[in-house]
């Protein structure tokens, strides 16, 4: 049965768009969608390419006018008039969060280490404004409800057939059971036998570790986030102190080459900024997360 995502994507749908909107936020609820209920208005499509261990799936996102115009204001702190329709500005905050949500759900799952995931990355192909009529054609496709404090905002995610069984607490679909033969059953416990030795022999030999051991990665940690107005950076000068989202108190993600493998906290160690580790997954975890 395949690792299901659905939980990690929401909590992402949700805490992305918290740090980016400045606004308490929490998928409410999740239904299929009922397409009449925006034919009368405008969407953003995002479309976005998701490239997992053995397939590359593509999730088209649909921002309806009433949420695309509020994510916009909210992104510039509230200030200035409410747009009533969806603008090349509008067009281009909203991609900006689709490519966030989506890159912190990659982030996520990496983390995790599903072995039928692997590493998983994603792409913004591309972002266009259509008429809500379009929803109307669209199979496998679910209303996202978020409550953003007083604000109840629809984002509409449209799935593609491969990555259905990966979301069946959302879709409700599961990958079907595959029916072995005798003959197949032989051939499928050899092969696991010969997986088995492949693995043994690539992961748990230390001579052969030995050969993996001088690999240069990149370390990185994520210290925080905060979203800020042009205006704030243009009048940034030399000693300016930028206040972030993170508390002082908070564990810091540790990146391997961009991927997660463990938290930490910040120290000071003879004068030098420092890192000390406070969780971290095991060698095997390691090694699948950073895909080696």
């Amino acid at each position: 049965m395949a690792s299901d995502l659905s939980n990690i994507f929401k909590d992402e749908l949700s805490n992305t768009l918290e740090q980016l909107l400045s606004k308490s936020s929490q998928v409410e609820s999740v239904s299929e969608l009922n397409a009449e209920r925006f034919s009368s208005t405008q969407v953003i499509e995002g479309s976005v390419k998701f490239e997992f261990k053995d397939i590359t799936s593509t999730w088209n996102f649909y921002i309806p006018t009433i949420s695309a115009t509020k994510f916009e204001y909210f992104m510039l702190g509230g200030m200035g008039d409410l747009k009533e329709h969806i603008d090349d500005e509008i067009t281009d905050a909203v991609n900006e969060i689709i490519s966030n949500i989506c890159g912190s759900f990659c982030t996520s799952v990496n983390a995790q280490g599903f072995s039928d995931v692997s590493s998983i990355k994603s792409e913004v192909k591309s972002s266009t404004i259509l008429e809500g009529e379009v929803l109307s054609s669209k199979n496998n496709t679910y209303e996202f409800t978020l409550s953003l404090d007083e604000d109840k905002l629809p984002v509409i995610i449209s799935f593609d057939e491969i990555i259905l069984p990966y979301f069946s607490i959302i879709t409700g679909k599961k990958s079907e059971p595959t029916t072995i033969t005798p003959s197949s059953e032989v051939n499928t416990q050899k092969e696991v036998k010969e997986d088995k030795s492949v693995k043994t022999t690539n992961i748990q030999t230390p001579k052969n570790l030995e050969l993996l051991y001088n690999v240069k990665l990149k370390l990185s940690v994520r210290l925080g986030t905060k979203v800020v107005l042009l205006k704030d950076i243009l009048s940034w000068d030399i000693g300016e102190i930028i206040e972030l989202e993170q508390m002082v108190n908070e564990p810091l993600e540790i990146l391997i080459n961009g991927i997660k493998i463990g938290e930490g906290e910040a120290v000071i160690v003879e004068g030098k900024f420092g890192l000390k580790i406070k969780s971290i997954g095991n060698d095997k975890l390691k090694f699948n997360q950073i895909g080696l």
